[in-house]
């Protein structure tokens, strides 16, 4: 029998829209045990360990950075507490699954859990478009 894992895997996940990708990717998390957090378009401006939880980020902490709510036009997928292996299982899943590869994504990290939903997107988004130039 397998012991119950103690570290609890989370995925903070955000969408701009509703498909029929997000209810498949959602019952793949669902199955595996992982938490879920939808991040919403009024979310953007809070931490990441804010969002999750995380001890030492408050929950709704924002970053002073204005009031506006930038707009983000791709989902966004940013994996909490995942092992390799685990990692490895759910991508697997997803692709079994036929889950569309979701292109951004990120693991948190100690430096990035302070910042914000947005400002991970945005360096996400610039690393994927160099490495799909091949830069």
């Amino acid at each position: 029998m397998r012991m119950r894992q103690t570290v609890r895997e989370a995925v903070l996940y955000y969408s701009p829209e509703q498909s029929e990708k997000v209810t498949k990717l959602k019952g793949v998390l669902v199955r595996m045990g992982i938490r879920i957090k939808n991040v919403g378009a009024e979310q953007v401006n809070e931490t990441i360990g804010g969002l999750l939880g995380i001890p030492g980020f408050e929950k709704g902490q924002e970053r002073a950075d204005g009031a506006e709510f930038p707009h983000i036009p791709e989902e966004v997928m940013v994996l909490h507490k995942f092992s390799s292996q685990r990692l490895d299982e759910l991508l697997l899943n997803l692709r079994k699954a036929g889950v569309p590869k979701v292109e951004l994504k990120a693991v948190v990290t100690e430096s990035n859990a302070g910042w914000t939903f947005y400002q991970l997107y945005e360096e996400i988004r610039e690393e994927h478009e160099k490495m799909s130039a091949g830069v």
